[in-house]
């Protein structure tokens, strides 16, 4: 019988010096604790435990129960008495057994355990490691940084509940673990907090690095891709309750305005190997971002702000975690990107941003990643999120920074409708200058000549693919157009009129060539499909089509017809602009003639 033979062991050691214990008792110890609780009789090794005259041999021998102890409390239902008398053991043995030793067995279990249930096995061994690490006196720091760094490492492969249904569920425990393990460090950051407040040039940095490891780590996952917006029908969302907590740690530990303000990194180890070096200030980047959105779009921990930095600074501050954010392509994470960004914006005036900040680097790219996100996001709300913090960003600058913004995107961009929107936004400006809005020199005269360069010509000229390109097109017509209507020749406030010549050379008669170009090709298209039909005697022909190297659903005969034919719609469109467009220069231009007459 397994109690027997424990308790033969038992007897056998218990005559034994605590140093002449062998491996071999150790062994035949493990074996027979394990059978006991396999075949039923936790109770009886609970009262083998509780035994004051086995205290020895359980302080040196019981960690070796904890993997056997955790398999066995898995097994038995909630209610059951056996998993009580389970979990008892546990207990006893964080009070009894020797602390390094059961800290080692502790973290191999939760290291071991499968992905189904870390989660159960992390918040089970949490209070018993705790324990154990308030025990501890030598490498107390080291200790407490391993168990978090090894339970965070358990977590991340996980997949984050992001749905209100997932987190309802939270079907492997995430959501509970997750706020479990800040409960598991909060006595290490009071004995920190309390060794800060007795001295104020605190020099034992150590457990205070682990902290504040353990908090990046978790702003990086789970936070990083976790939904943090409240949740109707959830009273406590845990991913926000766990938001909260991980601020109050960095607060407490006085760690939380220099990681805003100083992007504080904390000691980050020397890597030989640039790889690692890179992974380090990624995820160290990502984690900064996150705390970001979290201070400044769901505003936890923002009663600790220091309420002196202007609007701009912010902004400036918070553009290296802005460009992070947009650069990944998560929904979760891209949409923090864009919710920063706004909240960022919303905090300042129209035309108050200097031009000076399109000097910082961060400034150029973020809205050069905005434009990728409303071009290339699979994500209809957030394309449309986008464009509409594109244009919130376009309004903050003043007249100078909005000319070098719109330089720089028409350039950029190589994107006809992104360059058709920006091309709209010069017009409203044009539009401002001369209404006396404001004192603008920036949409007039010989700077506005100079943009009009980018905006009145054709990229290639007449080969320019000419439907690719509508967008910019109409839009660059319909700006002239305007001009054109606005502008007075003996007034020329705009140049336009200086300029008309090089306009006609590089943009009018090239658009003439290629729309005649384009026109008669895709008519010889349209009759070409048109004879094929006849001669298939069937509109069911099918042919592949392939855009970006990727394979389109197959499109029937009549189907490309009625491609060709959008087309040529699109050609008339653009013909009957560039049409009117000439007629009213040619209209003007005789006006003046007849004056000078």
């Amino acid at each position: 019988m397994a109690v027997d033979e424990l308790q033969a062991i038992i007897q056998r050691c218990q005559i034994l010096e605590e140093a002449d214990f062998k491996g071999e008792d150790f062994n035949l110890f493990q074996v027979a604790g394990q059978k006991c609780l396999e075949d039923g009789y936790a109770a009886q090794l609970l009262e083998v435990i509780q035994n004051e005259k086995n205290k020895v041999i359980i302080k040196n021998m019981g960690w070796n129960l904890i993997c056997p102890l955790v398999r066995c409390i898995f097994t038995y239902k909630q209610e059951d008495d056996k998993r009580e008398h389970c979990l008892k053991i546990l207990h006893q043995l964080a009070q009894l057994c020797n602390p390094k030793e059961l800290f080692l067995g502790l973290l191999e279990q939760i290291e071991q355990t499968s992905a189904e249930q870390v989660c159960q096995t992390v918040m089970l061994l949490l209070q018993p490691l705790q324990t154990v690490l308030l025990k501890l006196q030598n490498k107390k720091a080291y200790s407490v940084g391993l168990s978090l760094a090894m339970i965070m490492n358990q977590l991340t492969p996980l997949p984050v509940p992001y749905t209100k249904q997932q987190i309802q569920e939270d079907k492997l425990g995430l959501c509970q673990c997750c706020n479990a393990v800040v409960d598991f460090a909060k006595p290490f950051v009071n004995e920190v907090v309390k060794n800060m407040e007795k001295s104020s040039e605190y020099n034992d940095m150590e457990l205070k690095e682990e902290l504040l490891k353990f908090c990046m780590k978790s702003l990086k996952y789970p936070l990083l891709t976790a939904q943090l917006e409240q949740l109707e029908g959830i009273e406590e969302h845990p991913f926000r309750h766990f938001a909260i907590e991980i601020i109050n740690i960095l607060w407490d530990i006085r760690e939380l305005i220099p990681l805003v303000f100083l992007h504080r990194k904390g000691k980050s180890p020397h890597w030989e190997n640039q790889e690692f070096a890179d992974l380090e200030q990624k995820n160290s980047a990502d984690s900064l971002a996150c705390l970001s959105y979290l201070m400044f779009v769901q505003h936890f921990g923002i009663g600790c702000f220091p309420m002196v930095f202007s609007p701009p600074y912010l902004l400036q501050c918070n553009m290296t975690h802005i460009e992070v954010l947009l650069k990944r392509t998560e929904e979760s994470v891209l949409s923090k990107g864009l919710d920063l960004f706004e909240s960022c914006l919303l905090r300042m005036e129209d035309n108050s941003l200097l031009h000076q900040y399109l000097e910082f680097r961060d400034f150029i790219n973020v809205p050069q990643d905005l434009v990728k996100v409303m071009t290339l996001c699979p994500i209809e709300h957030l394309r449309k999120k986008s464009l509409n913090i594109l244009q919130l960003f376009i309004d903050k600058f003043d007249a100078e920074g909005k000319y070098t913004l719109f330089r720089c995107l028409l350039k950029t961009s190589n994107h006809a409708g992104v360059e058709g929107y920006i091309i709209k936004n010069i017009k409203d400006q044009i539009h401002l200058s001369l209404m006396k809005a404001c004192d603008n020199i920036w949409f007039t005269g010989h700077h506005l000549i100079s943009l009009l360069d980018l905006v009145l010509l054709l990229p290639e000229g007449a080969e320019t693919d000419l439907l690719q390109n509508s967008d910019r097109i109409m839009a660059s017509l319909n700006l002239l157009r305007y001009l054109v209507i606005k502008d007075s020749e003996s007034g020329n406030q705009t140049g336009v009129w200086t300029t008309l010549a090089k306009i006609e050379q590089n943009f009018l008669k090239p658009l003439h060539v290629g729309l005649n170009m384009s026109k008669a090709h895709y008519e010889a298209e349209i009759k070409n499909k048109k004879e094929n039909r006849r001669e298939a005697h069937s509109s069911n022909t099918v042919c592949s089509v392939t855009v970006s190297g990727e394979k389109m659903p197959a499109m029937t005969t009549e189907m490309q017809l009625q491609v060709l034919h959008s087309a040529l719609f699109t050609f008339d469109l653009i013909e009957s602009v560039l049409a009117r467009v000439e007629e009213l220069i040619e209209v003007k231009i005789k006006a003046v003639m007849d004056e000078n007459i």
